[in-house]
């Protein structure tokens, strides 16, 4: 207790009913958190099961472990329960399948697995993709169940027509069928059965924890919060930490008012503020301070540091992004040569679409890097592949996984074999694989269809009798001996062939690592708990503790801490991003609050750039400052390369002043392409950008080069997805115009 400070003691020594932890950044949370569950253990002797700690990421319940382990030895904690929103739910309704309506072997669906079940269904129903895009849809219902909607409960007030309601009624379905859940589910089941007051199982549930704590309890929504709500009901022991100031994820269901309301809901609850910052220079804290306390709506709190002022805050004025990136690269590069570890430099930028040139500048230089949140290891298309097969061994009625793999390496089982398994499947209420085995019976395919389909069937059941037999590990290296997919690549002899047999052997490895993990912790190493920790890993959790700098959207860096930042990117239109409604206050605090985080990721120096020029999503901007860039004291920064004029508060500069035309790109594609490596990662949108239509199986999304018959070229603005989707376009010669996607060709 000696190592805490006041406000922290006094939050680790309330041990009995509600208590609220607004924790600023970089005041200790996670040491006050750890400390307060060493001294339930250690004091008040409460049994390690009976504590439950949440975390945002596998990051950081990895960090709070190991703290954990020092103050209270590994025997205590690792009978403690601490992990993600999602990890938590996963055991839980492992633990609990059949009370949830599910097996306990279910399987979870990514992204790329709802998209794939959602236009399946789309093609079943003879609805037209290009009228209710699957991504669009699959975005409505993720809404709908981020407040526990079911499909029952959409109507047209929430944006449901009878089209949409309908497609959630047939995906719910068909997630049952394949016993299957998607993220939202793992929450939502979660939240139901925790609440029904009637079974069994949920009052185990109500009855496991005496003490349940929260982190980045800012970042939760509805149903994470009944959820820790019910838990926690019989003691009312709930400790929630968080910082309103912090809360940047309301696209993905967040709801600030949550952390801001718990004094409502709590009237007994005991506050404590953390306002020490033991992170960053004063120089930064004082940025970071002078970049939030504009917010129209926050809780007060007085961030401060008994650090000495440090280096200036830069903020450099450039031509264009190339001046940027080239700025930022020599930077690294002068340091990477003074023997700067590269660990300790990060780059941030608002989307993924900024690293390009960044990407291409460090390149030029030699310096090593990792982009945090870019494409996952276990997203690439061989490793997916060997996984789809996993699971569909440990879980034959997944769909999604047997669709992906059927014909996966190449087994000469055509679209119209598949085509009869699905329609097999529909009429009988039966799973694809169970479909297989029909349509086999039944002798209804030609003879050489009939003879490659079984010995797929075949194929699958000689695996699924060796997955009783071999480790996770020893089966994953089967499945690439008897499906030839290794075999196939060693004889395609390329060098991408090589680097795909190189992620494979790294998967085998994966597989390896996860059973000596659970060997060190006396538990045992199953398939299913391998899948669900690779369905589980966030973009933080594929950092690599390498000599290499970090590049991340500041999305990405919630959580994380650098010596040295980059923030780059500083104008209108980017940051805050454009497509804010002006009219809409709290979308521009959350981009305020966005700029807050990405500040107070610094700890000894902090580098902001802005330009007067960028090319984005292949267009040319001509951009004022950001409005955040006016709200730094003066006193704690240094200008360099002069300082383009404020923006008029409340409105977005034109993407093209009305003086001046666009200039012609310096590119043929309006995209620079050189430098990038073969099959190298390459983004130009991301889960921040607007949700895209699609238009002849090509998405549209902003910065998009399109054709009308009557306007001719432009570039695509902004979409809006829908049962008619609408395109804001602007052409050279007559201007803006919003014009229905069908009436659009790309190019």
């Amino acid at each position: 207790m000696d190592e805490l400070n006041q406000p922290q003691a006094e939050a680790v020594a309330h041990t009995n009913g509600p208590l609220l932890i607004f924790a600023g950044a970089g005041s200790g949370k996670t040491r006050t958190i750890t400390y307060r569950i060493a001294n339930l253990l250690a004091t008040h002797h409460v049994a390690p099961y009976r504590i439950l700690a949440v975390t945002f990421t596998n990051k950081a319940a990895g960090e709070m472990r190991a703290r954990l382990v020092k103050l209270a030895g590994e025997d205590i904690v690792r009978d403690l329960w601490v992990g993600t929103f999602h990890s938590i739910c996963a055991r839980l309704l492992r633990r609990h399948a059949v009370d949830a309506g599910l097996s306990p072997n279910f399987v979870i669906y990514d992204d790329a697995d709802q998209k794939a079940v959602m236009s399946r269904i789309l093609k079943e129903q003879a609805i037209d993709e290009k009228m209710y895009p699957p991504r669009f849809v699959l975005s409505k219902i993720h809404k709908e169940k981020q407040e526990a909607k079911g499909p029952g409960e959409s109507g047209r007030e929430r944006g449901f027509d009878p089209t949409l309601q309908m497609l959630y009624e047939v995906y719910e379905r068909a997630l049952s069928l394949a016993n299957a859940v998607d993220f939202e589910d793992l929450l939502l089941k979660a939240m139901r059965l925790s609440e029904d007051p009637k079974s069994g199982a949920a009052r185990l549930l109500r009855e496991r924890f005496e003490h349940v704590l929260v982190d980045e309890f800012q970042d939760t929504n509805q149903v994470q919060y009944r959820l820790v709500r019910a838990l926690s009901a019989r003691t009312r022991n709930l400790c929630v930490v968080g910082d309103d100031d912090q809360s940047i994820y309301r696209w993905r269901g967040a709801d600030v008012r949550i952390i801001r309301g718990f004094q409502t809901d709590f009237s007994d609850a005991k506050v404590v503020k953390l306002e020490q910052n033991y992170r960053s220079t004063a120089n930064i804290v004082a940025a970071a301070l002078g970049v939030i306390e504009p917010a129209l709506q926050r809780e007060p709190k007085e961030l401060w540091t008994a650090e000495g002022p440090g280096a200036k805050v830069t903020v450099r004025y450039g031509q264009d992004e190339r001046d940027e990136a080239a700025w930022v690269a020599s930077a690294i590069q002068r340091a990477r040569n003074e023997g700067v570890d590269l660990k300790e430099f990060a780059v941030f930028y608002r989307v993924h679409a900024q690293s390009r040139v960044l990407e291409e500048a460090l390149r030029a230089r030699s310096v090593p890097y990792q982009i945090i949140g870019g494409m996952k290891f276990f997203e690439r298309a061989e490793v997916k592949d060997v996984l789809c097969y996993l699971r569909l061994l440990d879980n034959p009625a997944s769909d999604a996984d047997l669709l992906r793999i059927i014909n996966v390496p190449t087994r000469g089982i055509g679209g119209k074999t598949v085509e009869k398994v699905l329609e097999t499947a529909q009429e009988s209420t039966l799973s694809a694989y169970d479909a297989v085995e029909a349509c086999l019976t039944r002798g209804e395919l030609g003879s050489a269809a009939q003879k490659k389909l079984a010995a797929f069937r075949d194929l699958i059941e000689e695996l699924r009798a060796l997955k009783e037999q071999l480790r996770p590990s020893e089966l994953a290296d089967r499945v690439l001996e008897l499906t030839q997919y290794r075999e196939v690549l060693r004889n395609a002899d390329t060098a991408e062939s090589d680097a795909r047999l190189e992620n494979l052997e790294e998967l085998v490895g994966s597989l390896q690592e996860y059973e000596q993990d659970a060997a060190a912790v006396g538990e045992e190493a199953t398939l299913s708990g391998y899948l669900e920790r690779v369905s589980l890993v966030a973009a933080v959790d594929t950092m690599r503790d390498v000599p290499s700098v970090s590049l991340m959207t500041v999305h990405s860096a919630k959580g994380l801490e650098f010596d040295t930042v980059w923030l780059t990117g500083m104008e209108e239109e980017v940051f805050p991003y454009k497509g804010l409604d002006a009219s809409e206050p709290e979308e521009l605090d959350e981009e305020r609050r966005l700029a807050y985080v990405a500040v107070t990721r610094a700890r000894q120096k902090l580098n902001i750039s802005h330009v007067g020029i960028r090319n984005l999503f292949g267009q040319t901007r001509y951009l004022a400052a950001s409005r955040f860039l006016a709200d730094l004291p003066e006193a704690v920064i240094e200008r360099q390369g002069g300082f383009s004029p404020r923006p008029r508060l409340g409105s977005f500069n034109p993407a093209y002043p009305p003086s001046r035309p666009p200039p012609a790109s310096r590119y043929p594609s309006g995209r620079p392409g050189a430098l990038r490596q073969p099959g190298e990662r390459f983004v130009d949108a991301d889960a921040f950008d607007d949700v895209p239509s699609e238009e002849g199986g090509v998405r549209l999304r902003p910065g998009m080069k399109v054709s009308h018959k009557r306007f001719g070229r432009g570039i695509v603005e902004q979409v809006e997805p829908g049962d008619n989707p609408k395109v804001t376009a602007r052409f050279p010669r007559f201007g803006t115009k919003q014009i229905l996607a069908e009436f659009l060709q790309p190019g």
